[in-house]
């Protein structure tokens, strides 16, 4: 399977052009595609429409052409079309319009009553449309939000600037089809676009340099595997430092989510409070008192030796003896090292080790200040590359998207998740799922993707089962074996469909 892309529009119309102009592939030929996988979509989605019909609202440009493309492909299978639609400016659009007419696709008038049909196809603006929507553009598209049918979306609906995200709506898509990977603003705006099912259309390979979607394809055959011979050494040795007194509960879901995530042994060096409480709930993990600074004590010093990956940060705190003892700690053996929580702000990078840091945006700004910040919050993509290049390693930024970025290798965008990570503790588990990677070997990017990958997909499993609003780190942990398992047994969605995401968990 080729990677999936995440584009932007700029990057969309590279990619169109390269078809058309380096693989000779005919924009008419990549127009059919398109508007045939999208009535392919349509009636599988939407079972109702093979007798109830389906209305395509379809604006001037190409993306009117793949509505008029869609509604010739329906109506040829029999399904009752209604086209309303402006009168299309480009060649192919004008051609598919005539196509259509010819085969018996009814359009209507502009001052008609449209008639009632179960889905609704909004094909007014594409990828690269920018701004509101305006004039004849804004009217049809407002006709549409109050007809009241279920919308379609192709590309993307119509106020949304598909590059940056921002929604001027009026349109919100119940179902969003798009060509050959998603686009930023459906990852950055999801509300807006519901579900999104990406679909081949038949353009050459992308980019490699471009971001890539981690899907459950891409994630199974990266899991690292498990063989009938190991032993427990050979799953990896993962050592969590953190958990300061009174902040016992962060350090111990890190050690629980490493251990989750299939490492064979885990080391906690924390404060007396921590251990104690390792020790009564938490009997898997090795442990090892720390006062946690300014000094590192040899037993310490021991159990970051003895590591294959380190996670320092979960509860450890921001007080005075915090800086040198983090300093001491990434003096050890370089071993991959995830820098998490309150290690993020105290770390003055680059280290000679390979690390990840983990941070919100907030952190974010803690570590790179507030230009690169309020980069990050318009483009989240540059700014996590810059941010990489920085420490020298590997950033992974938090958030709707989470972005992924290195010093080598394309930027890796987890789209996963839903507003019940948005509650203490579920960082902690991202930085242990990372670490037990990191100890079986990922490097950094993959482990990062993995681990975020993992994180959202068990919180989408968690809150069908318990709901987002009530979702805890347990309910994340609890949902794990169940990835897993479909990890290791994705199978193809089937042509033309790529990858669907299906909108947040939000009740």
């Amino acid at each position: 399977m080729n990677p999936i892309p995440v584009l932007s529009a700029t990057e969309a119309a590279a990619w169109d052009s390269a078809a058309r102009t380096q693989y000779r592939i005919p924009s008419r030929v990549l127009m059919e595609a398109a508007g045939r996988a999208v009535a392919h979509v349509i009636a599988q989605q939407y079972p109702a429409v093979l007798t109830r019909g389906v209305l395509v609202v379809a604006g001037a440009g190409n993306n009117g052409g793949d509505g008029w493309v869609t509604a010739r492909a329906l109506h040829a299978a029999g399904v009752p079309v209604w086209v309303a639609a402006l009168d299309p400016k480009t060649d192919d659009a004008i051609d598919n319009r005539a196509l259509a007419r010819m085969d018996g696709v009814r359009d209507t008038g502009r001052d008609e009553p449209w008639p009632a049909a179960a889905v609704a196809v909004d094909a007014l603006l594409g990828t690269g449309a920018a701004g509101p929507a305006r004039g004849d553009v804004l009217a049809l598209a407002q006709r549409l939000v109050t007809y009241g049918a279920p919308i379609v979306a192709i590309d993307g609906p119509t106020g949304l600037d598909l590059s940056s995200g921002e929604a001027h709506g009026p349109v919100r898509a119940e179902l969003s089809i798009t060509f050959g990977g998603p686009r930023r603003g459906h990852l950055l705006a999801r509300e807006w676009c519901g579900r999104i099912v990406m679909v081949d259309i038949g353009f050459p390979p992308a980019d490699p340099a471009w971001p890539l979607l981690v899907t459950d394809r891409w994630a199974g055959a990266r899991l690292p595997k498990l063989a009938p011979t190991m032993h427990k050494g050979d799953r990896g040795r993962v050592t969590v430092v953190g958990g300061a007194s009174g902040m016992t509960g962060a350090a111990l879901h890190a050690a629980r989510a490493a251990l989750a995530a299939g490492a064979g042994l885990v080391k906690l060096v924390a404060a007396k409070e921590t251990i104690e409480a390792a020790r009564s709930s938490l009997p898997d993990v090795l442990t090892v008192e720390s006062a946690l600074g300014p000094e590192l004590e040899p037993q310490a010093a021991e159990a970051l030796e003895w590591a294959d990956a380190l996670v320092v940060g979960p509860g450890l705190s921001r007080e005075a003896a915090r800086s040198p003892f983090l300093k001491a700690v990434l003096a050890c053996r370089p071993i991959p090292t995830v820098i998490d929580a309150d290690a993020l702000t105290l770390f003055q990078g680059p280290v000679e080790r390979p690390v990840v840091l983990t941070p919100h945006l907030g952190e974010f700004r803690a570590q790179f200040g507030d230009q690169l910040a309020d980069q990050a919050a318009n483009d989240r993509w540059t700014a996590a590359v810059k941010a990489a290049q920085t420490i020298k390693g590997t950033v992974l930024l938090k958030g709707v998207p989470t972005v992924i970025a290195d010093l080598r290798g394309p930027v890796h965008v987890v789209a996963s998740g839903n507003p019940g990570l948005a509650t203490g503790g579920s960082g902690d588990l991202l930085a242990g799922f990372i670490g037990a990677f990191l100890a079986r070997g990922s490097a950094g990017p993959e482990a990062a993707a993995l681990g975020a990958h993992a994180l959202g997909r068990a919180a989408e499993q968690g809150a069908r089962q318990w709901s987002a609003r009530s979702l805890r780190p347990a309910d994340v942990l609890a949902a794990l074996p169940d990835i897993w398992r479909a990890w290791t047994a994705t199978q193809p969605l089937g042509p033309p469909v790529l990858a669907v995401l299906d909108p947040p968990e939000t009740a």
